[in-house]
């Protein structure tokens, strides 16, 4: 299970790294689906950083919780997002949701507001 965990935090890294430093750098799409929601360019900025972030916290011992936390989080407002309000396809969304929900569960104690509630 050790190998499945690692394989899983180095593709939500890859993967967040990717899409955060697309928001950042303004790639036409990013900013086409950002100026569909309708909240504003600020929120692909605010996104971006959390992605980043979240993806390098799931590397320090201690709260990979916390940032596989932060991305389950991110995923359930695209899902939601997607199908509110711009449309198809919230299926990677989804799985990296999915994905990123597994990692926080095997690490529940990392996180400081939920670790002492979920302690099996």
């Amino acid at each position: 299970m050790k190998y499945v965990t690692i394989g899983i935090k180095a593709l939500l890294s890859l993967a967040f790294l990717a899409a955060g430093l697309a928001k950042l750098s303004g790639v036409e799409m990013m900013v086409g689906t950002f100026d569909a929601i309708g909240i504003g360019q600020w929120f692909r900025y605010v996104t971006a950083l959390i992605e980043i972030g979240a993806a390098i916290l799931l590397w320090v011992p201690g709260l990979v919780g916390l940032g596989a936390s932060l991305l389950t989080a991110t995923m359930i407002g695209a899902v939601l997002t997607h199908f509110l309000i711009i449309g198809p396809s919230a299926v990677p969304a989804f799985v990296l949701g999915v994905l990123s929900a597994f990692i926080a569960w095997q690490n529940r104690a990392d996180v400081p507001v939920l670790g002492p509630m979920l302690k099996a």
